[in-house]
Formats: C-alpha cells, sequence, structure tokens
C-alpha cells in the first residue's frame, strides 16, 4: 500500500468538489439508525481531509478520524477548527490502527479500501475493524468495482484545469493484477503567479463483491448487504461503486 496524497492534500477538496458528501452522509445516517446507531462514536477510517467526518459530526456522532497521510489530516483539522466540532483525529495506516476503546461504527468512503492492494492485508483490516466495533456495530464503506477500473478508468487521462491549480490523471489497469495506477501530475499556483509541479504514484486493486464478502467473513464479519453506491439497489455488471453494509460477529 504506496503513501499517497501528499501535495494532492492541498487541492484534494478543490478537485473532489463533485463527490456529494452530503447525500452520502445522509444514507449512512439512515443505515445506522436502521440498525438503532443513533448516537455515539464512530471511526471515519481513512478519513482524508475529513469531509465525511465533518458530515457526520454536524448529524451528532462522535467522530474520530483515522489516516495515514499528514497532509490530508493537516486539512482535517483546518476544517474542524472552522466548525468546532470535537473530532478525534489520528495519523496511522488502516492496516494497523489501534483505538482506545470500541466505537459503534465503522465508515471509509471514496473507494479507501481499494488502496489495500493485497488481499491478505484487507483481512486484517477487516479484523481489526470487527476488533473495535460494539457488539453488532457496523462497518459502512464503499469500493470501486472492477468493472470501473476496466471499462471506465482503465487507459484513461483525466484532466482539469481550475483557477490555482490543475491536473493530469493518467490511469493504467492491468487485468492480470487487477492493479490501476494512477500517475497524477499536479500544477498548483504559487505566489507571483507561478505554477509548481508535482507528481504522484497512486496504486488501488480491483475487488470483486464475492472476494470483498470471503474477506469479510474470513475475518470473522457478517455481511448484511451489498448495494449500488449509497442506493437501496442491488449492485449489477455495470456498476462502479458498490456499498456494503458489514455487522460485528464477536471477537
Amino acid at each position: 500500500m504506496a503513501e499517497a496524497y501528499g501535495s494532492f492534500a492541498a487541492v484534494y477538496d478543490t478537485f473532489m468538489d463533485n463527490v456529494p458528501y452530503g447525500e452520502w452522509a445522509a444514507y449512512i445516517r439512515k443505515k445506522l439508525w436502521e440498525h438503532g446507531i443513533g448516537d455515539g462514536l464512530v471511526l471515519d477510517l481513512g478519513c482524508g481531509t475529513g469531509g465525511m467526518t465533518e458530515e457526520l459530526a454536524d448529524a451528532g456522532y462522535d467522530m474520530i478520524g483515522v489516516d495515514g497521510s499528514p497532509e490530508m489530516l493537516e486539512q482535517a483539522l483546518e476544517k474542524r477548527e472552522r466548525s468546532g466540532h470535537d473530532i478525534l483525529y489520528l495519523m496511522q495506516d488502516m492496516r494497523a490502527f489501534e483505538l482506545y476503546g470500541t466505537v459503534r461504527a465503522v465508515v471509509s468512503v471514496c473507494d479507501c479500501l481499494n488502496y489495500v492492494t493485497d488481499p491478505e492485508e484487507l483481512v486484517q483490516v477487516f479484523r481489526l475493524v470487527n476488533n473495535y466495533l460494539d457488539p453488532d456495530g457496523l462497518f459502512i464503506f464503499d469500493f470501486n468495482t472492477e468493472y470501473k477500473y476496466r471499462d471506465v478508468l482503465g487507459e484513461q487521462t483525466i484532466a482539469e484545469d481550475r483557477e490555482d491549480c490543475s491536473f493530469i490523471w493518467d490511469n493504467y489497469y492491468d487485468p492480470k493484477d487487477r492493479i490501476n495506477e494512477y500517475e497524477l501530475t499536479l500544477f498548483i499556483r504559487e505566489e507571483q503567479g507561478l505554477y509548481r509541479k508535482y507528481q504522484e504514484q497512486h496504486f488501488q486493486r480491483a475487488y470483486t463483491l464475492e472476494e470483498m464478502r470471503d474477506l469479510a467473513e474470513r475475518a470473522g464479519m457478517l455481511v448484511d448487504g451489498a448495494f449500488e453506491a449509497y442506493t437501496d439497489a442491488p449492485p449489477g455488471p455495470e456498476t462502479e461503486r458498490i456499498t456494503m453494509v458489514l455487522r460485528e460477529r464477536g471477537k
């Protein structure tokens, strides 16, 4: 699992302004309420700049955010200062995170789990989540599908030009290893109108729904449901993002 989101962290929210965090948070709240989780401690695993963390704090949950990128957490801390929410942020690798106690639910959005490219390490993530959940606690997360990497992103170049920053995002998908490599080139405006160039490499692995089910069950978790991204519809062959709901099933 390569380190990612270094220089990109400063402009992450600018380029991710199309992500409907509010709608996703409403869906997550609904699922939590369906299982009797209307308040209490919730962990945002791979919280990034704290977009979802803040949404769920607005909904009344006591939030903890875990992320491995200090640059992303720096942005999250600035949001916390503006909002005034009492959010605890921890800089930890999701494959080896530690909490002070259990939580009622764990969430992970924006395909964070795809960054765990080794299936055995993903089993470990599920084990840790199960360990830190209250009895019958929920893990709600999303992941990008193989269809998205192979047929939508693979071999595509995505570019955006904004007022103070631009990016070029080249995608290369290896169907044998099922790894999607992103080569990200950023141009960020600095003082006196000059632009500094940054380059990053990101890697994500394509998992099928069947694999996700198997890995979660191997870790001792119960699969409660799998849906087309943040809806109640079942996923289909051209689903690009799947939302899964897992339940704690004993330690």
